[in-house]
């Protein structure tokens, strides 16, 4: 059985809390405690070269939502331009309050998968990296 009928949505949200709070603190051994199998080593993969860019980065949360094994998240995320993102140099600007929008998937009381949406475009434009236009 999976973790909707143990784990309370209270709980599943408090994963997710305590995620966006290791993250911020640049601690991800806890990974291995709030999260299983694959989705933690595929999680640092995603983390650490996000923090690695942009080192002072901070996340806001705006909503959690949870309803039985789902937890979706809605994010706000600042942060300077240290190092290389996207295979970009670093510029040394920053964004701020770019919205991020996740459904976590928990398990047995624990985070197996995320899905999310970032808005990379407002981040880009914020940092001065916005595509050029393309004729049609």
């Amino acid at each position: 059985m999976t973790g909707a009928a143990q784990f309370p949505s209270e709980h599943n949200k408090r994963l997710v809390q305590r995620l966006i709070d290791a993250v911020a603190r640049h601690e991800l051994d806890v990974l291995h405690e709030i999260a299983a199998g694959e989705f933690a080593q595929i999680a640092k993969r995603w983390i650490l070269p996000f923090q690695s860019a942009f080192p002072d980065f901070e996340m806001e949360i705006v909503d959690l939502i949870a309803e039985a094994d789902k937890v979706v998240a809605h994010f706000r995320c600042s942060g300077t331009h240290r190092g290389e993102w996207l295979g970009v140099p670093a510029t040394g600007r920053r964004f701020e309050k770019v919205d991020e929008i996740y459904i976590f998937q928990v398990e047995d009381g624990r985070l197996v998968s995320a899905l999310g949406v970032e808005d990379n475009l407002a981040r880009m434009r914020q940092l001065g990296l916005e595509p050029a236009h393309r004729a049609r």
